[in-house]
C-alpha cells in the first residue's frame, strides 16, 4: 500500500476542499486556525511532506532558518506569494504554487464595491444611522462624488486589473487609464477603450480614481508614498485591493486627514491584521476586513486549485502555478 503524501494546512479551508483533501493526502489541520509561529515552521518544515499556507502566514528567512526539509513544495492559497522568502525557499529546494485566474473576479468586485462606496460615502452614512444620529434628508448632506463617466487609473493591469476595468468602463462609462511595468497589448487595452501611461506620475493627476492591482513584495513596497499622494486631484480616491505594504499607511493617513485627497478604500493593511491607529481615526476612509476573495464559490475553487498543484507535483509533472 503506497503512503500519502504528508501535508499540512496552515489555516482551516472550506470543507468541501479539506474533505477532498484528505481523500488524497495524510492531512494535518490547524485546529486552531491562527497563523503559525516561525518556531512552529520550522518544525513543520521537518514533518511533512507539503505546507499549504496563506497570505496570513509569515514565511521569512526565519521561518524558513532550517539546515535541511522533508517539504517539498509550498502550495500558496492565494495569488500573492511576498510573504513567502524566495531565496530561502530556492535554498531549501522548495517548490512554491499559487492560485492565480480563480479570484479575479471577486476581487475585482470588491475593489468596486470600495470605489463605490468611498465615492458616495456609504461608510459614514451606514456608521451615521448605526450611532442614531441621521437627523433626515437635506440637500447638503453627505455630498460625493458621482462615478459614472469619470477617470479611472489602474496601476497593475493583469488579470485583476483588467477585470476592474471591464466593471468600471462597461458598466459605468468610466474612462481608463493604465500603468504597468510592462507595455500592455492593442487588443488587451482596446476591450476597455483603455490608455496606457508611462509612469504612476503620468496617471495620478489625470484620475478621478485610482485602483491598486499591482504586486506586493520589496520592489513595490510603499509605492504610493507622501510624494506621490500629493499628485492626486484633491477629490480623488484611492483602492487598494492588492497587498497592504503597496501603501504608506501613515503618508495616507495624512492626506485623509488633511483633506489632500478624497478618501480611500482599503481591503489589504500592512502588517495585518494589525491596523495603524492613524487610519483609524479617518472618516473618509472605507475598511474592509481583507474580503477580496471571500465567496463560498472562490474560496472553493483556490483550494481545489492548490490541490490541482499539489497531485501534479507528487504525480512527477511541473506543477500548473509554480511560481518558485
Amino acid at each position: 500500500m503506497t503512503t500519502k503524501p504528508s501535508v499540512l494546512i496552515t489555516r482551516r479551508w472550506p470543507e468541501a476542499v479539506e474533505s477532498r483533501l484528505a481523500e488524497c493526502y495524510d492531512v494535518t489541520l490547524n485546529e486552531q486556525d491562527i497563523p503559525l509561529t516561525p518556531e512552529q515552521f520550522r518544525k513543520a518544515l521537518a514533518t511533512y511532506d507539503a505546507i499549504l499556507p496563506t497570505v496570513t502566514d509569515n514565511l521569512g528567512p526565519d521561518a524558513l532558518n532550517v539546515p535541511k526539509a522533508k517539504t517539498r513544495i509550498l502550495g500558496n492559497y492565494g495569488v500573492g506569494f511576498s510573504h513567502i522568502n524566495a531565496e530561502a525557499a530556492k535554498t531549501l529546494g522548495l517548490t512554491v504554487t499559487n492560485t492565480p485566474d480563480v479570484l479575479s473576479d471577486c476581487t475585482a468586485d470588491i475593489a468596486m464595491t470600495l470605489l463605490l462606496m468611498c465615492a458616495r460615502r456609504a461608510g459614514e452614512g451606514e456608521r451615521e444611522i448605526r450611532a442614531g444620529e441621521w437627523t433626515g434628508w437635506r440637500p447638503t448632506h453627505l455630498i460625493g462624488n458621482k462615478v459614472s463617466n469619470k477617470t479611472l487609473g489602474i496601476i497593475g493591469f493583469g488579470r485583476i486589473g483588467q477585470e476592474m476595468a471591464r466593471r468600471a468602463h462597461h458598466g459605468f462609462g468610466m474612462k481608463i487609464l493604465v500603468q504597468n511595468r510592462s507595455k500592455i497589448a492593442t487588443n488587451i487595452l482596446a476591450k476597455y477603450d483603455a490608455e496606457q501611461v508611462e509612469s504612476i506620475e503620468d496617471l495620478l493627476p489625470q484620475s478621478d480614481f485610482v485602483s491598486l492591482h499591482c504586486p506586493g513584495g520589496a520592489a513595490n513596497r510603499h509605492l504610493i508614498n507622501a510624494a506621490r499622494l500629493n499628485l492626486m486631484k484633491p477629490n480623488g480616491i484611492l483602492i487598494n485591493t492588492a497587498r497592504g505594504e503597496v501603501v504608506d499607511e501613515r503618508a495616507l493617513a495624512q492626506a485623509l486627514s488633511f483633506d489632500t485627497i478624497g478618501g480611500a478604500g482599503l481591503d489589504v493593511f500592512d502588517g495585518e491584521p494589525r491596523i495603524n491607529p492613524d487610519l483609524m481615526q479617518c472618516d473618509n476612509l472605507v475598511m474592509l476586513p481583507h474580503l477580496g476573495s471571500a465567496t463560498q464559490e472562490t474560496r472553493e475553487a483556490m483550494g481545489f486549485r492548490v490541490l490541482d498543484n499539489l497531485d501534479d507535483f507528487f504525480a512527477g509533472r511541473p506543477p500548473r502555478d509554480q511560481v518558485i
